[in-house]
């Protein structure tokens, strides 16, 4: 047997099957598509064996993309899960044969309730078909699987069209990254688009402070106590006047200073770099690469002092610059 032959015959034949399943998009997806997108409820996808793992990736799809959807089990639905579809619902059924038992048994329910059906069928004069009031219909094409008969091709273009359906609705829904970020929170990019500055700084009792005119010393045991790279020095006012760092540390022991002697605001950087606290993390991290600082002091819309936030804080939030 040659082995990678075959692999290739098969990734050959699904090839083949979504090309012609490609060229045979016409009016009838264009409607689907505007039905979908104008549905004032839910869509619900349901299909059975291999064609129900289909439908459940299809759901996640569709709700990823800002369609509130969810995959509905046919067998389940005979026993009550029925009662999930309302009125103004739509049910997108998988089912290559059209024919598929549980499909078939809910599907006069289903047109009871009153929720429109959309048919992926690869017969159009199927039970499902005909009891559907939108059909979209897969081309002749052969199963990937060497005896012609497993679900391979059939299931990878319920796939792919399930896939092209979500997303070209979310097109039409007008669905932009902010709103990915909103049903993505955990992820790389949901975090970049929703943790700010203020989140994940140091802040209360976690910053390091030190009020001007204070003693190097103190201002050192401040920064050792908190366990940051750099003491904020504030006026009366809490408002920022000048950073002491530990850099700035290293090099005075280096020179022998008489660090008892002398005073925060002899030795801090005064005017230092800042930010908001209501920057957005992402933002963060691009100006401290750019400056090439670990760490910045953190003031509010008052000018004041609220917080120190550190590069290492943003990178471990899985925030990073694409760039």
């Amino acid at each position: 047997m040659n082995i990678l032959g075959e692999a290739r015959r098969v990734f050959d034949s699904e090839i083949d099957a979504i090309e012609k399943l490609r060229d045979s998009l016409n009016g009838e997806f264009e409607e689907v598509c505007e039905i979908i997108c104008n549905c004032e409820g839910k869509v619900i996808v349901t299909g059975m064996g291999k064609s129900g793992h289909i439908a459940r990736k299809m759901a996640a799809t569709f709700a990823s993309l800002g369609t509130s959807s969810f995959f509905l089990h046919p067998a389940e639905a005979l026993h009550g899960d029925l009662g999930m579809i309302e009125r103004k619902d739509i049910v997108i059924a998988i089912s290559y044969s059209g024919e598929s038992q549980e499909i078939t048994n809910i599907l006069s329910n289903i047109k009871i309730i009153g929720a429109k059906i959309i048919a992926i069928t690869g017969n159009e004069d199927s039970t499902l078909a005909v009891n559907s009031q939108y059909i979209l219909k897969f081309p002749k094409f052969e199963e990937a699987c060497a005896l012609k008969l497993a679900p391979t091709s059939s299931t990878t273009c319920s796939l792919v069209l399930g896939d092209a359906l979500a997303v070209v609705v979310s097109e039409m829904k007008n669905f932009k990254k902010n709103n990915f970020a909103l049903f993505h929170p955990a992820g790389s990019l949901g975090k970049k688009l929703l943790i700010k500055v203020n989140d994940i700084m140091f802040k209360d009792a976690k910053n390091a402070v030190i009020n001007s005119g204070a003693t190097l010393q103190s201002a050192i045991v401040e920064m050792c106590k908190k366990e940051l790279s750099l003491v904020n020095v504030v006026d009366k006012e809490n408002k920022l006047v000048g950073i002491m760092t530990d850099g700035d540390l290293r090099r005075l022991l280096q020179k022998g200073v008489d660090i008892y002697g002398l005073n925060v605001d002899d030795v801090m950087t005064k005017s230092p770099k800042y930010i908001q606290e209501n920057l957005m993390a992402v933002d963060a991290l691009k100006i401290m690469n750019e400056k090439n600082i670990t760490a910045m002091p953190v003031i509010n819309s008052d000018d004041k002092v609220v917080g120190t936030i550190r590069i290492q804080e943003i990178l471990n939030e899985g925030i990073y610059n694409e760039d």
